[in-house]
Parts: structure tokens; sequence; C-alpha cells
């Protein structure tokens, strides 16, 4: 059987159109996982900040209550005739 000029040109059609759709889709989920992968490196960075954050915030109130700060003095207003 031969294939007709109409068909060939209808078939080239729908391979092109399914090729286009195929490379928009591996396009998406590229994007789809590079996102993901950054967010994922960014919620990772916020944690090791966060338990750097506390762990400084811990050995400060450790320093804090081991040397407490000196009482203040007390100021005397004094009024001069004058």
């Amino acid at each position: 059987m031969t294939e007709s000029n109409s068909s060939r040109k209808r078939d080239a059609a729908i391979r092109t159109a399914n090729g286009a759709f195929q490379v928009w889709e591996s396009r998406t989920q590229l994007v789809k996982q590079e996102m993901r992968a950054a967010s994922d490196a960014n919620d990772a960075k916020t944690a090791r900040l966060k338990a750097q954050r506390l762990e400084k915030e811990k050995q400060d109130a450790e320093e804090a209550a081991a040397n407490p700060p000196p009482p203040k003095k007390k100021s005397v207003k004094r009024i001069t005739a004058g």
C-alpha cells in the first residue's frame, strides 16, 4: 500500500506535535526537579543557621548566668540653691 501525500503530512504533523509536547514535558519536569533541589538546599541552610543561632543563644545565656553584671550605682541628684 502506498500512502497518500495528505496521509504523510498528517503523520508528520502528529509526530511534530508529539515531539513538541514531549520536549515541553521534559523541560517542565527538569524545572520542577531544579526547583525542588533549590528548595531542599534552602531548607537545609535554614535549619543549619537556626541550629547555630540556638547554640549561640545557649552559650550567651550560660555566660550571662556565670558572670552576672555588676549592680548599678544609684545616682543621687543634688539640688543646690543658687
